[in-house]
């Protein structure tokens, strides 16, 4: 059998070219946005006009910045927390509970992934006018737990199911309770995914803008912030230059999770049970 080494390569480049322009089409948007933050002028348009910092500067002494930073910084630590640590009870007792009861959690936790956010918002909407909560920042939390809790789950439920059984099991055989076996010997084994999914779960609730539309008060996030300062063309460079923060901070906690995750991840490949 006979193999078209030219087609094969042909395909290759196509695949090469196909992904480079899906790579640009997807980033270079998001690379204008640093690029025009420097610009001296209000128009996000070429050519540039110089370069210049005073975008920056104008992101410091304003109140209303600061507020909404408070507002997005003190959420996103307690849903993050919040989700981590569901995120780690669902995927343990998924793997190790043995019950149909469990895996349907478990299902049911990684369901929000595959939902529109704006369906996301409005019944959390409807849910809290019902309970009485209305918007305020305990909604945006609880809205906040629901939306990074998938990515907690999996990033958790991939790091304990990397832990060889043997080692639960030879707990176990030694007297250890079910607790002990998690607290004293699984939770410490998986501190790098547990760190990682805090993490993600942070970035992902920082970030979050539709829930947070639905669910907000009279205190705005950041994402709220930005969006209503859009309508305004004068703070347009303003807003590149905090996106262009934002960016940057994200790649740093997103690159920073990802090492961890992989780092708990090596950690077994080097010391198989």
């Amino acid at each position: 059998m006979r193999v078209d080494r030219a087609g094969t390569k042909r395909d290759g480049r196509w695949l090469g070219l196909y992904v480079l322009a899906y790579l640009v089409f997807l980033y270079l948007p998001v690379l204008l946005i640093p690029l025009f933050s420097f610009n001296d002028s209000i128009q996000a348009a070429f050519p540039l006009q110089g370069f210049t910092l005073q975008w920056y500067e104008t992101l410091y002494g304003n109140p209303a910045l600061s507020g909404a930073l408070v507002n997005s910084l003190v959420i996103a630590t307690v849903a993050a927390s919040g989700a981590t640590l569901c995120g780690i009870t669902v995927s343990y007792m998924d793997l190790y509970g043995r019950s149909p009861l469990a895996a349907t959690i478990s299902a049911i936790a990684r369901l929000p992934i595959l939902i529109p956010g704006v369906i996301v918002g409005i019944s959390l909407l409807i849910l809290i006018n019902l309970i009485g909560l209305g918007p305020s920042r305990i909604a945006i939390v609880l809205g906040h737990i629901l939306v990074a809790l998938p990515t907690t789950v999996v990033v958790m439920r991939s790091r304990f199911a990397a832990i060889p059984r043997t080692v639960r099991e030879a707990a176990l055989d030694l007297g250890a309770s079910d607790w002990t076996t998690f607290r004293r010997v699984m939770l410490p084994l998986s501190l790098p995914a547990v760190l990682s999914a805090f993490m993600l779960a942070f970035l992902i609730s920082f970030d979050e803008f539709i829930v947070v539309f639905f669910l907000a008060g009279t205190e705005p996030t950041l994402p709220l912030y930005i969006w209503s300062q859009l309508r305004f063309p004068r703070s347009l460079p303003t807003v590149m230059a905090l996106g262009t923060v934002i960016l940057a901070t994200s790649f740093i906690i997103a690159g920073t999770a990802e090492i961890l995750r992989h780092r708990g991840l090596g950690a077994k490949r080097r010391n198989p049970a």
